[in-house]
Protein backbone atom coordinates (compact mmCIF):
# COMPACT_ATOMS: atom_id res chain seq x y z
CA UNK A 1 0.00 0.00 0.00
CA UNK A 2 1.14 3.51 -1.11
CA UNK A 3 -0.02 6.80 0.35
CA UNK A 4 -2.96 7.49 -1.99
CA UNK A 5 -4.37 4.13 -1.14
CA UNK A 6 -3.87 5.14 2.78
CA UNK A 7 -5.45 8.35 2.11
CA UNK A 8 -8.41 6.89 0.29
CA UNK A 9 -9.06 4.22 2.99
CA UNK A 10 -9.24 6.80 5.63
CA UNK A 11 -10.99 9.49 3.50
CA UNK A 12 -14.89 7.91 4.72
CA UNK A 13 -13.83 8.71 8.04
CA UNK A 14 -13.34 12.62 7.02
CA UNK A 15 -16.38 14.40 7.54
CA UNK A 16 -17.33 17.96 7.91
CA UNK A 17 -17.38 17.54 11.48
CA UNK A 18 -13.31 16.95 11.81
CA UNK A 19 -10.77 19.77 10.20
CA UNK A 20 -7.94 18.17 8.73
CA UNK A 21 -4.45 19.76 8.20
CA UNK A 22 -2.68 18.05 5.62
CA UNK A 23 1.11 18.15 4.73
CA UNK A 24 2.82 19.88 1.64
CA UNK A 25 2.86 18.26 -1.72
CA UNK A 26 1.80 15.14 -2.95
CA UNK A 27 -0.02 14.20 0.08
CA UNK A 28 -2.14 17.52 -0.34
CA UNK A 29 -3.17 16.94 -3.94
CA UNK A 30 -3.59 13.17 -3.41
CA UNK A 31 -6.36 14.18 -0.48
CA UNK A 32 -7.68 17.18 -2.74
CA UNK A 33 -8.13 15.08 -5.13
CA UNK A 34 -9.79 12.21 -3.19
CA UNK A 35 -12.02 14.36 -0.88
CA UNK A 36 -11.79 17.86 -1.12
CA UNK A 37 -13.62 20.13 1.65
CA UNK A 38 -13.76 23.73 3.27
CA UNK A 39 -12.58 21.85 6.41
CA UNK A 40 -9.46 20.54 4.54
CA UNK A 41 -6.31 22.90 4.69
CA UNK A 42 -3.46 22.29 2.10
CA UNK A 43 -0.22 22.98 2.84
CA UNK A 44 1.43 24.52 -0.02
CA UNK A 45 4.45 24.60 1.64
CA UNK A 46 5.63 24.77 5.41
CA UNK A 47 7.79 21.38 5.60
CA UNK A 48 7.60 20.40 8.97
CA UNK A 49 4.27 22.48 10.65
CA UNK A 50 1.51 20.50 9.80
CA UNK A 51 1.58 19.10 13.32
CA UNK A 52 2.37 22.42 14.55
CA UNK A 53 -0.58 24.28 12.88
CA UNK A 54 -3.27 21.11 13.87
CA UNK A 55 -1.96 21.69 17.02
CA UNK A 56 -2.08 25.39 17.59
CA UNK A 57 -6.22 24.91 15.91
CA UNK A 58 -6.77 22.03 18.12
CA UNK A 59 -5.95 24.57 21.10
CA UNK A 60 -8.90 27.10 19.93
CA UNK A 61 -11.66 24.85 18.94
CA UNK A 62 -13.57 21.59 20.21
CA UNK A 63 -14.13 19.28 16.59
CA UNK A 64 -11.38 16.71 15.86
CA UNK A 65 -8.46 17.82 14.62
CA UNK A 66 -6.34 15.59 12.29
CA UNK A 67 -2.76 16.36 11.23
CA UNK A 68 -2.11 14.40 7.96
CA UNK A 69 1.60 14.76 8.12
CA UNK A 70 4.51 12.43 6.96
CA UNK A 71 7.63 10.66 8.55
CA UNK A 72 10.40 13.75 6.77
CA UNK A 73 8.03 16.59 7.61
CA UNK A 74 7.58 15.47 11.23
CA UNK A 75 11.67 14.54 11.74
CA UNK A 76 12.30 18.27 10.74
CA UNK A 77 10.13 19.36 13.91
CA UNK A 78 10.21 16.84 16.45
CA UNK A 79 10.04 19.37 18.87
CA UNK A 80 6.22 19.41 18.24
CA UNK A 81 6.02 15.89 20.01
CA UNK A 82 6.96 16.99 23.41
CA UNK A 83 4.85 20.19 22.92
CA UNK A 84 1.81 17.86 21.31
CA UNK A 85 2.44 15.96 25.04
CA UNK A 86 2.45 19.07 27.10
CA UNK A 87 -0.65 20.39 25.44
CA UNK A 88 -2.66 17.29 26.20
CA UNK A 89 -5.11 18.65 23.27
CA UNK A 90 -8.42 15.62 23.65
CA UNK A 91 -9.25 16.59 20.24
CA UNK A 92 -5.56 16.24 18.08
CA UNK A 93 -4.75 12.96 16.13
CA UNK A 94 -1.21 13.62 14.77
CA UNK A 95 -1.69 10.88 11.70
CA UNK A 96 1.90 10.27 10.49
CA UNK A 97 2.08 8.55 6.98
CA UNK A 98 5.62 6.71 6.95
CA UNK A 99 6.80 5.50 4.01
CA UNK A 100 10.46 5.76 4.63
CA UNK A 101 10.71 8.70 1.73
CA UNK A 102 10.90 12.17 0.84
CA UNK A 103 7.64 11.79 -1.24
CA UNK A 104 7.45 15.56 -2.20
CA UNK A 105 11.22 15.66 -3.91
CA UNK A 106 12.21 12.26 -5.30
CA UNK A 107 11.59 9.49 -2.52
CA UNK A 108 15.05 10.21 -0.83
CA UNK A 109 15.24 7.55 2.30
CA UNK A 110 14.28 9.30 5.80
CA UNK A 111 15.62 7.65 9.06
CA UNK A 112 12.90 5.69 9.38
CA UNK A 113 13.63 3.85 6.66
CA UNK A 114 16.61 3.02 8.56
CA UNK A 115 15.50 2.16 11.46
CA UNK A 116 13.55 5.24 13.38
CA UNK A 117 10.93 4.73 15.21
CA UNK A 118 8.45 7.79 15.27
CA UNK A 119 5.77 6.00 17.57
CA UNK A 120 8.50 5.37 19.97
CA UNK A 121 9.69 9.50 19.97
CA UNK A 122 6.26 9.66 20.19
CA UNK A 123 5.66 7.86 23.17
CA UNK A 124 8.93 8.45 24.60
CA UNK A 125 7.68 12.17 24.37
CA UNK A 126 5.06 11.96 26.62
CA UNK A 127 2.24 11.05 24.11
CA UNK A 128 0.75 7.62 25.86
CA UNK A 129 -1.19 7.23 22.49
CA UNK A 130 1.51 6.48 20.29
CA UNK A 131 1.35 3.81 18.12
CA UNK A 132 2.64 2.42 14.76
CA UNK A 133 1.15 0.09 12.45
CA UNK A 134 0.57 -1.28 9.02
CA UNK A 135 -0.97 0.85 6.26
CA UNK A 136 -3.58 -1.48 6.00
CA UNK A 137 -4.97 -1.15 9.38
CA UNK A 138 -4.76 2.35 9.88
CA UNK A 139 -8.15 3.58 8.83
CA UNK A 140 -9.43 1.38 11.76
CA UNK A 141 -6.86 2.67 14.04
CA UNK A 142 -8.37 5.76 12.87
CA UNK A 143 -11.53 5.51 13.15
CA UNK A 144 -11.02 4.25 17.48
CA UNK A 145 -8.91 7.15 18.00
CA UNK A 146 -11.47 9.35 16.97
CA UNK A 147 -13.82 7.86 19.45
CA UNK A 148 -12.06 8.42 22.39
CA UNK A 149 -10.01 11.40 24.10
CA UNK A 150 -6.44 12.28 22.85
CA UNK A 151 -3.77 13.17 22.05
CA UNK A 152 -3.33 9.99 19.70
CA UNK A 153 -0.26 9.96 17.41
CA UNK A 154 -1.17 7.12 14.55
CA UNK A 155 2.34 6.25 12.27
CA UNK A 156 1.18 4.40 9.32
CA UNK A 157 3.95 2.58 7.65
CA UNK A 158 3.75 2.22 3.49
CA UNK A 159 5.73 2.00 0.59
CA UNK A 160 7.38 5.14 -1.28
CA UNK A 161 5.58 6.07 -3.85
CA UNK A 162 3.55 9.01 -4.91
CA UNK A 163 0.51 9.16 -7.31
CA UNK A 164 0.33 11.10 -9.88
CA UNK A 165 -1.91 14.23 -9.69
CA UNK A 166 -2.77 17.39 -10.86
CA UNK A 167 -1.90 20.32 -8.51
CA UNK A 168 -4.74 22.06 -6.14
CA UNK A 169 -6.13 24.54 -8.77
CA UNK A 170 -7.23 26.85 -5.62
CA UNK A 171 -4.09 29.82 -4.75
CA UNK A 172 -2.70 29.79 -1.55
CA UNK A 173 -5.27 32.43 -0.20
CA UNK A 174 -8.68 30.69 -1.38
CA UNK A 175 -7.14 27.68 0.78
CA UNK A 176 -6.65 29.58 3.47
CA UNK A 177 -9.75 32.16 3.52
CA UNK A 178 -12.55 29.41 2.99
CA UNK A 179 -10.45 26.84 6.12
CA UNK A 180 -10.60 30.37 7.62
CA UNK A 181 -14.59 30.81 7.24
CA UNK A 182 -15.20 26.84 8.65
CA UNK A 183 -13.26 27.47 11.50
CA UNK A 184 -14.83 30.22 12.54
CA UNK A 185 -18.34 28.37 12.65
CA UNK A 186 -16.79 25.79 14.57
CA UNK A 187 -15.74 28.60 16.98
CA UNK A 188 -19.27 30.00 17.16
CA UNK A 189 -20.68 26.66 17.84
CA UNK A 190 -18.11 26.15 20.77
Amino acid sequence: MRRYELLKSITPLLTDEEYVICNLGFPSQELYSLRDSDHHFYMLGSMGLSSSIGLGLSMEIENTVISIDGDGSVLMNLGTLSTIALEDCKNFILFIVDNGSYGSTGDQPTQTAKGTSLAAIAKAAGIASSVEVAGADAADKLAECMKTPGPHVIVAKVAPGSQAMNPIPLTSLAIRDRFRDAVKLAKKKS
